[in-house]
């Protein structure tokens, strides 16, 4: 049941079409049901659990016995079996996923992607914050100084009047992605720069993020138990070849060679077999 209420979330996030700013949505969602599941939900899991058992003839043990650690009856613990499967191995599992979740969007992911979220352009800018967007800005203090940070408060102000009562171009739009083109479009990239400058880092962050996550998981390739003396100058060559083999394949042997050959003089001409 863990894994389903969770799946949702995950293969939302495995999706390279996904929409970022939907994605502190799930994750919120997520933790309540898992959080809602650890309060309420032991009794009827465990309902479920005998009712399979039962109709599957699987020996179910007496919950108020104490619990026998591994097959040797003799091994008792000094707490009950439902002890065992309720904090045991119930809240474990729960408590686990939740750090899990938290881990992976510590207090900064937060701030990002509810900072992102806040600039969501569904249903009118139902979700506009703007003290989110300002905590967001400040992690970019080389975009945003304290001048433009005190700009940006104002350009925020003016540009949420602006969007949901003046201009019907931004009635409709589905997300940031229709939202940055409507700014071109109308120019106004140039009258709210700030503005449109946190609008292009919502739609770069994602990509960056998935760039480093994958390096990071090319690594394990590249820097094994047969290669793990490597250092920073090979591997980070090493790692470029990996991650770009797809163009790496497109570069001829020969060529390959002849760079290396021009590199500096050698004894020997290499040759392609």
């Amino acid at each position: 049941m863990v894994l389903l209420f969770t799946n949702e979330l995950n293969k939302a996030l495995q999706k390279i079409d996904q929409d970022i700013v939907n994605a502190m949505i799930m994750l919120d969602r997520a933790k309540k049901r898992l959080q809602m599941m650890r309060e309420t939900e032991w009794n009827f899991l465990l309902d479920e659990v005998c009712l399979f058992c039962s109709k599957h003839d699987i020996l179910i043990p007496k919950m108020d016995e104490n619990y026998t650690i591994g097959k040797s009856k003799r091994k008792r613990s000094e707490f009950s079996y439902l002890h065992h499967f309720h904090v045991e191995v119930f809240y474990t599992v729960i408590d686990l996923k939740l750090q899990e979740l938290n881990d992976c969007f510590d207090g900064v992911t937060t701030d990002l992607l509810l900072g992102m979220a806040s600039l969501n352009p569904v249903d009118s800018f139902a979700n506009f914050d703007n003290d989110r967007i300002m905590k967001w800005a400040e992690y970019y203090p080389s975009k945003f100084g304290d001048n433009k940070l005190r700009e940006l408060g104002f350009q925020l102000d003016s540009f949420i009047i602006y969007a949901q009562k003046s201009d019907s171009k931004f009635l409709n739009l589905k997300g940031i992605k229709d939202f940055a083109r409507v700014m071109i479009v109308t120019k106004l990239d140039l009258t709210w720069p700030l503005i449109y400058l946190l609008v292009k880092l919502t739609l770069l962050i994602p990509v960056a993020t998935a760039s480093v996550e994958r390096v990071f998981s090319s690594m394990k390739y590249i820097k094994n138990d047969l290669r793990n003396r490597m250092d920073d100058d090979i591997l980070n060559d090493c790692l470029v070849c990996y991650i770009e083999r797809k163009i790496f394949k497109t570069v001829s042997n020969d060529a390959i060679i002849d760079r290396f050959q021009s590199m500096k003089t050698r004894r020997g001409q290499l040759q392609s077999e």
